[in-house]
């Protein structure tokens, strides 16, 4: 093994990457390729290992379905109760989020991963729970089968014709800080099941006849075994690229096929798919895209391009690699991916050829030593290339030739200058620095132009004889051409650092393209920003118009109307977009699938299900044949795909939030309703029907009618209540304001509750020099009812109650403070909400509307309403509301 110097950007990343995860808990994933194999066994059996050695352990949430083996795991480990949640008409249990966050336990078992949680619940599902928990800090245990990994839900479901519902992200699958394999032969798990060690008897007999085939599960076997693998083989590049290993680890089978623009690429991609099948190995299919070949014919280059389809077409992967040297940038390439056996055509060259020019065989031998190589036999006789017709006249890229001879001209008249100082010898390298500078600018073919006219000129301007190309002495004919010979080296290799430049500029600018749409799309907050975005990005990007299509309730797919759309579809197209969003594959321009059509149609994949489907109509041809192209946009897709999953479940979240709050303001009022309408009620019914007693003296009477009447008043109190509330939210209160003193309106709250205030003490510090104030009286005196009542209510009789007030910057502070218990810590804002109670499971009357209706009036008023806790104990609620200016009486008088 060798090991070179790490990256200093890659160290520093991975420095910061091992921080962040210091602070998250880890996870550890038990999969397996079905029920019954011993997943929740051995994740219980490994969370008893941890408790042994003195770790806080918790049972979060574990199914054993009814097995004693697995239950008798659970003794001695302490569990969290679980959350009972309504659903439908009956409670259900489920995982307790909140209760484990307060908890706390270093290591926390929760099953079944891919649960869907109940309607109600924080997340939609248990993986989602899992995630809280580790970005608090808590080590998770968790199981799995293969078939809820979203990626092999359809494969499964193909196999075993059984298509689940619930599934988990590959990501979290991938993140996972360590996943063990729980796996048992077919064989060994179907005697389980018929000894009723999976399912109880009628169920076990109807598995073994449908999901629990032995071919199904052989399959589902090869499955768990390969998908853990996969994760096994990422880890391992990850490991050799943190630290620089060179050397390829053949721990996985990779081939990696080279095609060139020779005619025989099919037949080498086959042979290749063939090779990869018969190894059960992955392939990658690549060219290398050198200068020589951005000079090739069209028709050539198209014919490579096809090629790689055709690779793709057959299960490989493509990639376009730009290099100057196939066999470095090959061997550099196969070294980034791990790759083990290398693919090329070879072709039978005589002798002297093979001796002077190693073909890439050789050279990859020398350079790669580590990688086997493949050779596939390609046709010397390949078939003729097909004629380039004649490029006409007119059209050679004059401007650059004449450029050089520019150059050349102005480097002559400055080399006859500088020729009066220096020696001729010198003054070649004036003519050399303008061919490199030639060479730069204007391409290959203008520095060979470059070349030849500086030769020429420093024979027929500065070799004697002078103005002629004869010389005096043949040993400047060395001379000339060993500077032809380095003037055309040199033109070669700025031309090729042009190229290198050109292409690295190239990518620079795809990923500046794709990390400017990701910022965009991560600060849209609705789909129709999400639509404007992407088709803005997708025309700069790739000079492409395009369309966005979002499925209905009926998962039938519209295009997403914007106000300025760049491209609108055919009718006709929707059926082709519609096949895409069903079958999650691309068609239209450029692939096998409805290839007539005029745009492109790729489905936006998001983890969890198909978001849409992005229409892209080229205006230039070739767009859909690059594959570094293609690369790019389907990175935008997938972009996409994010963001609209983003704001749906933004959206699911928000209406999940609307729907709580509804669900608990009607619990809210019907528990008021049923409470204190109806205890009030019963006892008006019962003191009615004593009142209806004809043997009642005098006393008792009025006895009754005053209490019937108490009862009333306090019904249609309630009443006032939910009304005032009602027109308060819907902006149906008119404000009458006045000019009032502020003592007059605190002085007819206090004589309306006399009889409440009666076990009080109330006293009032007004400052006599207090303001008049342009407020409504009769709702600020309801506002002062409802404080003064909550202090009398929730304060011991013999309380002291205060009312100041003070006049400051045109505002009018008022405050009603008592030195009862003080507000319950933490929520003195949520009192302020509707059906909000001090003591929620008081027996005091009231239905929680109070401060709600004396918010809503103070801020109607512009002003501001807020409670605290005093620091010598009890109560203080306060408010503010602006005094107004008061009009000149001067000019009333007038």
């Amino acid at each position: 093994m060798t090991e070179q110097r790490p990256d200093p950007d890659r160290l520093l990343d991975a420095i910061r990457q091992e921080e962040a995860a210091a602070q998250r808990g880890k996870l550890k994933i038990f999969i397996g390729a079905c029920a019954g194999v011993g997943k929740t066994y051995a994740m219980l059996q490994a969370a008893r290992q941890k408790q042994a050695e003195g770790v806080d352990v918790l049972i979060g949430a574990v199914e054993t379905h009814g097995r004693s083996e697995t239950a008798a795991l659970l003794d001695g480990l302490p569990m969290l109760p679980s959350r009972k949640l309504q659903y439908r008409d009956r409670l259900l249990p489920e995982f307790d989020l909140d209760a484990a966050l307060t908890v706390k336990p270093a290591l926390i078992v929760v099953d079944e991963l891919a649960h869907s949680n109940v309607e109600g619940s924080r997340h939609q599902k248990r993986w989602q729970d899992v995630e809280e928990l580790l970005s608090n800090g808590i080590d998770v245990y968790t199981a799995i089968n293969v078939q809820h990994l979203e990626s092999l839900n359809d494969v499964v479901g193909s196999i075993t014709g059984v298509r689940v519902r619930e599934t988990v992200p590959d990501r979290v699958f991938d993140l996972a800080d360590e996943v063990t394999l729980v796996d048992l032969p077919p064989d060994e798990l179907l005697a389980r099941l018929a000894a009723g060690k999976v399912y109880l008897a009628d169920a076990a007999e109807r598995a073994a006849k449908h999901f629990f085939r032995k071919g199904n599960l052989i399959a589902l076997r090869e499955l768990a075994l390969r998908r853990t693998a996969d994760r096994v083989d990422a880890q391992m590049r990850a490991y050799r690229a943190d630290r620089a290993i060179a050397n390829v680890w053949q721990a996985k089978e990779r081939l990696l096929v080279c095609v060139g623009p020779g005619g025989s690429a099919e037949r080498l991609i086959r042979s290749a798919a063939r090779l990869a099948a018969k190894l059960q190995a992955d392939w990658i299919v690549v060219h290398v895209e050198t200068p020589a070949q951005q000079r090739l014919p069209k028709h050539r280059r198209e014919a490579m391009l096809a090629a790689l389809r055709l690779a793709e077409e057959l299960g490989g992967e493509t990639a376009a690699l730009a290099g100057t040297d196939p066999a470095e940038t090959l061997a550099a390439y196969a070294r980034s991916r791990n790759v083990g056996k290398l693919v090329i055509g070879h072709r039978q060259k005589p002798g002297w050829q093979r001796k002077l020019l190693p073909g890439l065989a050789d050279r990859l031998a020398e350079r790669a030593a580590e990688l086997d190589l493949y050779l596939v036999g390609i046709d010397v006789q390949a078939p003729p290339p097909r004629p380039e017709p004649r490029t006409p006249i007119g059209t050679i890229a004059w401007r650059k030739h004449a450029a050089a001879v520019a150059v050349v001209a102005v480097t002559t008249a400055l080399a006859s200058a500088l020729l009066t100082v220096f020696d001729l010898a010198n003054v070649v390298m004036v003519f050399l620095l303008a061919v490199v500078l030639v060479a730069i600018r204007y391409g290959r073919g203008a520095g060979v132009t470059a070349a030849c006219l500086a030769v020429a000129c420093l024979d027929f301007f500065f070799v004697p004889p002078r103005l002629a190309f004869t010389v005096n002495d043949t040993q400047y004919l060395f001379t000339f051409a060993l500077m032809l010979v380095v003037a055309l080296i040199i033109g070669q290799l700025a031309a090729r650092l042009r190229f290198e430049a050109d292409v690295a500029r190239q990518r620079e600018r795809r990923a500046h393209e794709l990390g400017r749409l990701s910022q965009e799309l991560s600060a849209a907050l609705t789909t129709e920003q999400i639509v404007g975005i992407a088709g803005e990005r997708v025309l700069a990007i790739f000079q492409a118009k395009s369309a966005i299509l979002l499925p209905d309730s009926h998962e039938r797919v519209r295009e997403a109307q914007t106000e300025e759309a760049p491209y609108r579809l055919l009718e006709s197209d929707n059926s082709v977009a519609q096949w895409v969003y069903d079958h999650q594959q691309p068609a239209g321009q450029g692939t096998a699938t409805l290839p007539a059509s005029p745009a492109r149609y790729l489905p936006l994949k998001a983890p969890m299900r198909t978001r849409g489907v992005l229409a892209v109509l080229a205006n230039q041809p070739g767009l859909f044949d690059e594959p570094e192209d293609m690369r790019l946009l389907e990175a935008c897709t997938s972009q996409i795909a994010l963001a609209l999953e983003r704001v749906h479940f933004v959206e699911v979240a928000q209406d999940a939030l609307v729907s709580m709050e509804g669900e608990r303001l009607r619990n809210g009022l019907l528990a008021t309703v049923s409470h204190d309408l109806r205890t009030p009620l019963t006892a008006l019914v019962g003191l009615a029907d004593t009142l209806a007693d004809s043997q009642l003296g005098d006393a008792t009477r009025r006895e009754l009618t005053e209490a019937i009447r108490e009862k009333a008043k306090g019904t249609a109190e309630l009443v006032g209540k939910l009304l005032d509330m009602a027109r308060l939210q819907a902006g149906a209160v008119q404000l009458r304001r006045d000019w009032q003193s502020l003592e007059e309106v605190v002085g007819s709250a206090r004589r309306q509750l006399d009889t409440v205030l009666a076990g009080h003490k109330v006293l009032s510090h007004l400052p006599a020099d207090l303001p008049l104030c342009e407020f409504d009286p009769v709702l600020i005196e309801r506002v002062l009812v409802n404080l003064l009542d909550n202090a009398a209510k929730y304060t011991p009789p013999g309380s002291e109650i205060h009312i100041g007030a003070v006049s400051r910057s045109g505002s009018l502070r008022v405050t009603v403070e008592d030195n009862g218990p003080g507000l319950p810590a933490g929520r003195e804002e949520k009192l302020f909400g509707k059906f909000e109670r001090g003591e929620s499971e008081s027996a005091l009357p009231g239905v929680g509307l109070g401060l709600a209706i004396s918010r809503a009036i103070i801020e109607a008023h512009g002003g501001r309403m807020h409670a605290e806790n005093r620091s010598e104990g009890g109560a203080r609620f306060v408010f503010t509301i602006p005094q107004g200016t008061p009009p000149d009486l001067n000019d009333g008088d007038a």
